[in-house]
């Protein structure tokens, strides 16, 4: 029987009523009851909803809970399958979400355990992506001036797509046409789950390549995929793309879709090509215009030689008829040449005679009696010019007196002289007179001179050993 509190007061201790069969529930087995309920009764259901408060804990596991207009209701996603999202989960993405519906005793609510969740609709799925491009062109991943230029030249290219798809093929095949060059194909999954992880890993593993290692790392990297839906080509609107591509070392080339198609990984490359064919056709220049143009400068360089050599030659022709002819050159100084010759002969002619004549004057002067007469004048000359002793004697006693005087001068000059007198005289061992305490301080032995003989003196005993060689043996010490 239902209790009513109209018919009895109320108690203060709880009593079974009368008619009443079931005892009373405890909140444990209420939330059991609820939960078999709710399961059995929607066991598996798809709803459509906007995320709200998305996170994902340590442990993996991610939360959210999903609303419209009227109403919420709490999500989780288990760590085994919250890896295999197709896409990042944010806050005010509308989605439709596949799972169990059950309830969580500990918070006396109920929640659906998602096992899939996909964007609802293209439209949202467009609505993210410009909510994504908006952040991280905020953040300058898209900044121009963060481009790189394109290597004109590159050894080695790497080449990130599909190693199965009609892309790689027909990038191999353009650059074989154009410019063979070294490629390095990256295989990663271009489509479907994990296939963002697996472009960035690429794109990372290139940076990391050594500069001389065993593989060769590529001067430029190609990221290509075909066209296709944008959910086709969502793996190239990732932030993990993104990002790989901005923070890559190496210059990056988008080729992802068709002319028509653009994604994130377009805005962040260093260039964006509209097909992967084309992208193969801004990697490398054609080779056979590189030898028309080398061919083409070659044949500009012999030109500019040859017309350089033509216009020295013709120079040094106009200015070679411009000169007079060596004969008549040389006829006028071969002229001057005969006049001196000529002038020469008559001058020498004539000098000769001069000389002639004069020898002819003088040697009429030396005769015999002449020069007899002079020869008897020059010995009457001796003869009054002889020296007498008188004049001898005194020549050599003023010359005496100069040597004497000179010899008194050099006796009172001399240091040794005044030894006989009971001096002593300090030199050192070189023979240098020292006349000053620090002179002899500084020298490393002494020489007394006395007036019978001379004393080899040490003033310091750190001096002993440097003393002269022919020093003695064994020398008394003057100072103790």
């Amino acid at each position: 029987m239902p209790y009513s509190d109209e018919t009895e007061d109320a108690s203060l201790v709880a009593k079974d009523m009368p008619g009443d069969n079931s005892a009373p529930l405890s909140i444990t087995e209420i939330s059991s009851r609820l939960k078999r309920t709710v399961e059995e009764r929607f066991g598996f259901v798809r709803l459509r909803g906007e995320l709200s408060g998305v996170k994902r804990a340590a442990s993996g596991h991610l939360y959210c809970s999903l609303k419209d207009e009227g109403a919420r209701i709490d999500g989780v996603m288990w760590k085994g399958q919250a890896p295999r999202l197709a896409f990042q989960p944010e806050d005010g993405i509308e989605v439709i979400a596949s799972g169990k519906l059950t309830t969580y005793p500990g918070r006396s609510n109920y929640q659906i355990v998602i096992e899939r969740m996909e964007v609802a609709g293209e439209g949202a799925l467009l609505a993210m992506l410009a909510k994504t491009r908006a952040r991280l062109e905020a953040e300058g991943l898209f900044a121009s001036s963060r481009k790189r230029p394109i290597p004109y030249l590159p050894r080695v290219i790497g080449v990130v797509t599909s190693p199965t798809g009609a892309v790689i093929r027909d990038i191999l095949h353009r650059l074989e046409a154009r410019f063979p060059v070294h490629v390095l194909v990256w295989p990663v999954l271009v489509q479907g789950q994990g296939a963002g992880a697996q472009v960035a890993a690429a794109l990372r593993g290139f940076s990391e390549l050594a500069e001389a290692g065993a593989i060769p790392r590529p001067d430029l990297v190609i990221v290509a995929r075909g066209g296709g839906s944008v959910e086709d080509l969502w793996a190239f609107n990732e932030e993990i793309v993104v990002r790989a591509i901005a923070q890559s070392t190496i210059p990056v080339i988008s080729a992802v879709g068709h002319e028509t198609d653009t994604t994130l990984a377009d805005y962040a490359a260093d260039l964006r090509a509209p097909t992967p064919t084309a992208a193969a056709e801004l990697a490398v220049p054609v080779l056979e215009e590189l030898r028309d143009q080398l061919a083409g400068l070659a044949l500009s360089q012999r030109r500019a030689v040859l017309r350089g050599m033509a216009l020295g030659a013709e120079r040094l022709e106009a200015r070679a008829r411009r000169l007079p002819a060596p004969s008549a050159m040389l006829a006028a100084p071969a002229q001057r040449l005969d006049d001196s010759a000529d002038r020469l002969r008559r001058a020498l002619a004539e000098r000769a005679g001069i000389g002639r004549t004069a020898l002819q004057r003088q040697a009429g002067r030396l005769s015999l009696p002449l020069l007899g007469a002079r020869l008897a004048r020059a010995q009457d000359r001796l003869a009054a010019a002889r020296l007498t002793p008188a004049m001898i004697r005194a020549r050599h006693m003023a010359a005496a007196e100069r040597l004497a005087g000179g010899a008194r001068m050099l006796a009172s000059l001399d240091p040794d002289a005044v030894l006989r007198r009971g001096y002593a005289r300090v030199t050192a061992a070189t023979g240098e007179t020292l006349m000053t305490v620090a002179a002899a301080a500084a020298a490393p032995a002494l020489v007394l001179h006395f007036r019978d003989g001379t004393l080899h003196t040490f003033p310091h005993p750190d001096r002993a050993a440097k003393r002269p060689p022919n020093a003695p043996a064994r020398q008394d010490d003057l100072f103790g």
